[in-house]
């Protein structure tokens, strides 16, 4: 069963957020990316206390583990001197700081620290719990390290962790809490904080793990969500401005082919629809309407199933340990494994964007029926000026551009083997490539919601109804109406659909 998502991104609850290792969610994420404090659970630095245990006697005992008694990449097969062991940790952060390009965005950089704290409790990388007390000192002082943009090929987030570690050893630089950025090592000592020591196995564990990708995708995973129920909403009033045949909705015709996720969304169409005059016999204008009317329900339930599909593959990631080696506690035992590895969340993301695609496509299918006069039965471009007035009809215009960069973005990543490290890294995901991009994907939905919304406004108003629409529209009318007034003599449109879609994303389309 598809589970109910809710967002509000701008005004997340500021309470402070608990790690444990298993209990993380998008949503306590957004609210650390928004500025939330972090608290550690006591018992997570405990167990990572006892992992850390594992390494100091594999070092005690010389025995050849992977990044602390042995050189990293093709040098696995090289024996570390016993008096270089703990300069190593810093050689590898210096030596994969890599990165180029702008900054991530702060807020991005904050989940993906926020998940390296919530891993590191697993134990599994066994660094002392002073390494992951130090990240949490940091987010909470709100400090936020610079990474580059460019730098990882979902094979672990090498480069980009290499940043990471730049700034926590106070070699690289930070974002301050007024946006600008400093030297890192001036930015902690300003608050209070040392540099970060690493000791054996802790640079490894700052630079090798996919922690950075999985915050981000999980913030953009939430931005979609919201933007799929803004689809929903704007999808309502074109049905309502159109009058639209409700029988697609129906629970009895979906139940003939029950796919994953179009109960949910007809669900959601009919709780905003809940009460409209549509729902009475005759009201339907047409017995088979357009099929980006008739089809919202598969579409938009392909997008709902895609969320719960990735969204699983989400929760995995951002509670689960992507450090190689890996310590198991119970066992002492210390493994290599593959674990840093994205391909489901590469699969699931570009699954995820391709569902966009497809809705943002009804989307502008639905808004140049609205506006042409042989489908809805008003007049061309929804105008009241009659021949002296193009109306709505050039924002079409837009729409399709909106359109066509959405498509764009949701192309998928090249998949090739590997040339890395001699040959040994011999796998990709470029799973930052879709998780990067499901923030301009939803930003341009949220324009295409305003557009569409803003066009059936103007139907609803043409229809001039005996009876008014469904109640739970009316309060999202109103809010359209009080960015966009009715449509007479032309005017320029562009900063009303930019207002309207910022409403949008600070949640004014979310039942």
């Amino acid at each position: 069963m598809a589970v109910k998502y809710f967002l509000n991104i701008r005004y997340m609850n500021s309470a402070p957020v608990t790690l444990d290792g298993n209990t993380l969610s998008p949503a306590k994420l957004s609210a650390v990316a928004n500025g939330a404090s972090i608290n550690i659970n006591p018992d997570a630095l405990k167990h990572m206390a006892r992992a850390r245990a594992v390494i100091d006697q594999a070092i005690a005992k010389r025995t050849p583990v992977y990044g602390v008694t042995t050189g990293l990449g093709p040098r696995v097969t090289q024996a570390l001197a016993p008096d270089s062991i703990d300069s190593f940790s810093l050689n590898t952060i210096r030596g994969r700081a890599h990165g180029v390009g702008s900054p991530l965005h702060p807020n991005w950089v904050r989940a993906g620290v926020a998940v390296r704290i919530n891993t590191l409790l697993i134990g599994a990388a066994g660094a002392r719990p002073a390494l992951a007390e130090h990240l949490c000192a940091v987010l909470n002082a709100e400090l936020t390290p610079v990474i580059p943009e460019t730098g990882t090929i979902g094979v672990a987030d090498l480069c980009w962790g290499g940043a990471l570690g730049l700034a926590m050893i106070g070699e690289g630089e930070m974002h301050l809490p007024d946006g600008s950025i400093a030297n890192a090592k001036q930015a902690m000592a300003a608050v209070g904080i040392v540099p970060f020591q690493p000791q054996p196995r802790e640079g490894l564990a700052l630079v090798s793990h996919s922690t950075l990708t999985a915050g981000m995708a999980a913030l953009g995973w939430m931005e979609i969500q919201q933007s799929y129920e803004a689809s929903q909403t704007s999808a309502a009033l074109s049905m309502e401005g159109f009058r639209a045949n409700l029988s697609p909705l129906e629970e009895r015709v979906l139940a003939l082919r029950p796919q994953p996720g179009q109960s949910e969304a007809a669900n959601g169409l009919r709780s905003r629809l809940q009460g409209s005059s549509l729902f009475n016999p005759g009201e339907a204008r047409r017995l088979q309407d357009p099929l980006s009317i008739r089809n919202i329900v598969q579409v938009h339930g392909t997008v709902q199933a895609m969320m719960d599909v990735s969204l699983n593959a989400l929760t995995a990631e951002i509670n689960g340990a992507s450090d190689n080696p890996a310590v198991l506690v119970e066992s002492s035992d210390i493994l290599s494994h593959g674990g840093y590895l994205l391909p489901l969340i590469s699969v699931t993301l570009n699954a995820y964007c391709q569902a966009c695609v497809h809705m943002a496509a009804l989307q502008v299918a639905r808004i140049s029926k609205l506006l042409s006069k042989r489908f809805s039965g008003l007049s061309d471009g929804l105008s009241f000026a009659g021949a002296e007035g193009a109306g709505l009809g050039p924002v079409m215009k837009t729409a399709e551009s909106l359109y066509a960069e959405i498509s764009h973005l949701s192309s998928t990543p090249p998949i090739y083997p590997g040339i890395s490290a001699d040959g040994l890294e011999d796998v990709v995901t470029h799973a930052a490539i879709p998780t990067k991009n499901l923030f301009p994907i939803a930003k341009r939905l949220r324009l295409l919601c305003a557009i569409e919304a803003i066009v059936a406004a103007q139907a609803i108003d043409l229809r001039e109804l005996s009876s008014p629409i469904a109640q739970a529209l009316l309060p999202i009318y109103a809010t359209i109406r009080s960015v966009s007034a009715p449509f007479g003599v032309d005017r320029a449109l562009g900063t009303e659909i930019e207002k309207l879609a910022i409403q949008i994303e600070q949640g004014a389309f979310s039942l």
